[in-house]
């Protein structure tokens, strides 16, 4: 064996940076389920005033200054192909839970109703079901509660990552999101919410023309 064959191998710079990408990426993940199930944030992340807080505890921004929301896609939790792309041109509410999350639990009927009200105005519920290891504890709570709109199965949370910094991006567990008719980030919520609650912010956002 020649001297160049018994030399350790040494890290190439992309080993570097997918490591570091990587645990970036796990960082993030561990960031977003230490607040699981919390009261929820205050702020966009990245303290942009262009995000007015209300006294409800939602975020709203103007129509001229959303961000638009990342393509999510993936596979559902009845094992269909869904991208929220295919919504565009309808107000979208994305809703972030897990089976195992008290106020996910609270808030679930309450989604389920105000889902089947306003389906025929054009309004298309999405959920992202995340940190469910396995697959049947998130099936078995969309039958306890009789969800019928779709949610995509996202076990790691990888899907929140695709978020950009500074938008209103999901920061704990449950988060709500209201996309506007052009997939942009209208409203969040980042606590359970009651149908009220959940009214007040689709409302306004489907009343745009």
């Amino acid at each position: 064996m020649s001297a160049a064959s018994r030399a350790p191998l040494r890290p190439t710079a992309w080993n570097r940076s997918r490591r570091a990408a990587l645990t970036t990426a796990g960082a993030a993940v561990a960031a977003l389920l230490v607040s699981a199930c919390g009261s929820g944030g205050v702020s966009g992340g990245s303290g942009d005033t262009k995000f007015i807080m209300g006294k409800d505890g939602i975020s709203t921004v103007e129509k001229s200054k959303r961000d638009a929301a990342p393509d999510l896609s993936g596979r559902t939790l009845d094992d269909k192909q869904l991208a929220l792309s295919s919504f565009k041109g309808k107000v979208v509410v994305l809703n972030v839970w897990g089976s195992w999350c008290s106020p996910c639990r609270a808030e679930a009927p309450n989604f389920q109703k105000v889902s089947t009200d306003l389906k025929a105005k054009g309004v298309q519920f999405v959920g992202i079901n995340v940190a469910d290891p396995q697959i049947k504890s998130a099936v078995a709570f969309e039958k306890q509660f009789g969800v019928t709109y779709p949610s995509l199965y996202d076990p790691s949370s990888k899907l929140m990552l695709r978020f950009k910094k500074g938008t209103l991006n999901p920061q704990a567990i449950p988060s709500t999101l209201v996309l506007d008719r052009e997939g942009k980030i209208a409203a969040r919520s980042l606590a359970a919410l009651s149908e009220e609650k959940l009214r007040s912010m689709i409302d306004p956002v489907l009343a745009e023309k």
